[in-house]
């Protein structure tokens, strides 16, 4: 059965021109303070220049090979980015930017966001203040985390032709070619949100295809890759298509489905790939065989949706991840089952509660894993453990929480997701078995995990989680987390929180 996941139009938030501030505001601002602080995470004061690599090989369990030989596979991987999260909405100290104002805390945007507790449970992971063009700086710097994890290029959601979501989109195609001109920007209308006619929007496509960045097959056709493709009818596709012919444009369509199966073959003789937007939870991901077969007899590539979780509070609804297991699960069908290319959904969308790019909650843990997936996908060949790694994954809070007193709509999972659960789960990456000690709240507990990857799931306890590796009577890895989990909430937070002893 395919999934019929849906994914909001969601009309952008432009931040007001003054810098009022509120008590909450104020106070939400204190408490990041006092959760940076707390995260070791380190605001990242210094700039790299283009060309050159930050991802310090420490970080990760394993060597990432070169860029040359990972843009040598045949298999690609997108992040899809969602304009509306950049770095910074503001050039604001993060204690008292936007985010810390108006997103994260339920009196936000004059109230606007508090019957479901605020719009955003997570942010990017903060950036100080910068001078110049700052908005150009920030997607440089994104550009760059997402090229140094291994990946290709995002998919771009164009949610509209004019405004501010508009012109993020041309700076994210300046940005990437200022960085890296190898990194490939899709160009992905957003038909959830778009309503004009196909001349309108072949016009804007072929605007931003004059960028280097945008696109293009080594044929040098465009590819355009709309989200619910769907929402209009092959013919219509059929005229966009002309129009950009008319700009001297030829288009390689592939477009993302949210019921691939009911529109696979009326699309197949105007597509050269097909995608489906797929499912959030690890429990609903049997159909993605068969999508890949079915996409593969039409003749067409496939480009198979990988994700982390999914909780949206203004929507009221969470789909249940089990921790690392919707992750990994999503790779491991995009290796086993043939996927031509991976779309990370998402990189940024902070109100779905789906990215992969470093936050405020989970550093760079689900980026440093996809690393792992994506270097045996490019290469066929799964990367050695070097450097013996423990992730831990877990909520703050208890799925049976059943009240939280800032916010009266409470999120309920979402119809045929797996069955809620609180658990902790060690995900070790070790270069030889080892003794793994862990303390869950004031329970402790301990394993012997083997050589490789391997998850352990323990019950979710009150407190924070301490996890040490020993081997041979010494300490290889160690980590806590940096927010405990707590019975008593004044907002509903679902997501699952990261930590690694790498960074």
């Amino acid at each position: 059965m395919t999934d019929h996941t849906a994914r909001p139009t969601r009309a952008h938030r432009r931040p007001p021109g003054g810098r009022r501030r509120t008590a909450l505001g104020t106070l939400a601002g204190l408490v990041l303070i006092a959760l940076i602080a707390g995260t070791g995470l380190a605001l990242d004061r210094t700039d790299t220049a283009p060309g050159t690599r930050r991802t310090s090989a420490a970080a990760l369990p394993f060597d990432l090979p070169s860029p040359h030989v990972l843009r040598d596979s045949p298999h690609l991987v997108f992040a899809h980015y969602f304009p509306p999260y950049p770095l910074s909405l503001d050039n604001q100290p993060a204690e008292d930017d936007y985010y810390a104002r108006n997103y994260l805390t339920p009196r936000g945007e004059q109230g606007r966001h508090a019957s479901y507790g605020g719009l955003l449970r997570d942010r990017p992971l903060p950036v100080p203040p910068a001078d110049g063009d700052w908005q150009l700086a920030n997607l440089e710097r994104e550009v760059r985390t997402a090229r140094d994890a291994g990946l290709d290029g995002f998919t771009v959601d164009i949610l509209s032709l004019t405004g501010v979501n508009r012109e993020r989109v041309g700076l994210l195609l300046q940005a990437a070619h200022r960085v890296d001109p190898g990194f490939r920007i899709v160009l992905m209308p957003d038909m959830a949100s778009l309503h004009t006619d196909p001349g309108t929007l072949a016009d804007q496509l072929a605007l931003l295809a004059a960028s280097p960045s945008a696109y293009r097959l080594a044929d040098g056709r465009l590819v355009v890759s709309p989200f619910k493709a769907e929402a209009q009818d092959p013919a219509w596709w059929s005229q966009v298509m002309a129009r950009l012919r008319d700009h001297g444009i030829a288009t390689a369509l592939v477009p993302v489905f949210l019921d691939f199966r009911a529109n696979a073959e009326r699309f197949a003789p105007i597509s050269h790939a097909f995608s489906s937007w797929g499912n959030r939870s690890y429990t609903r991901q049997n159909n993605v065989p068969g999508d890949i077969r079915l996409a593969h007899s039409l003749g067409k590539k496939w480009m198979q949706a990988v994700s982390v979780q999914d909780a949206r509070p203004d929507q009221g609804v969470y789909d249940e991840a089990g921790n690392t297991a919707t992750l990994r699960s999503t790779w491991n069908h995009a290796i086993s089952d043939g996927a031509d290319w991976v779309q990370l959904t998402t990189w940024n969308d902070y109100s779905e509660g789906s990215q992969f790019a470093p936050s405020l909650h989970n550093g760079h843990t689900y980026l440093d894993i996809s690393s792992y997936y994506l270097t045996r996908f490019k290469t066929g060949t799964w990367p050695r453990i070097v450097r013996d790694t423990v992730y831990v994954t877990s909520r703050v809070q208890f799925t049976d929480t059943g009240a939280a007193s800032l916010q009266p709509q409470l999120m309920r999972p979402r119809p045929g997701t797996a069955p809620p659960r609180d658990q902790v789960e060690l995900l070790t990456f070790l270069t030889a078995p080892a003794t793994v000690a862990a303390r869950v709240g004031t329970t402790p507990h301990t394993y012997r995990a083997p050589v490789g990857v391997h998850a352990q799931h323990l019950p979710l306890d009150s407190g924070r989680t301490e996890v040490v590796v020993r081997r041979a009577g010494g300490t290889v890895a160690a980590v806590t987390t940096r927010f405990p989990v707590r019975r008593t909430v004044t907002v509903q937070d679902l997501q699952y929180y990261a930590v690694s002893s790498r960074r």
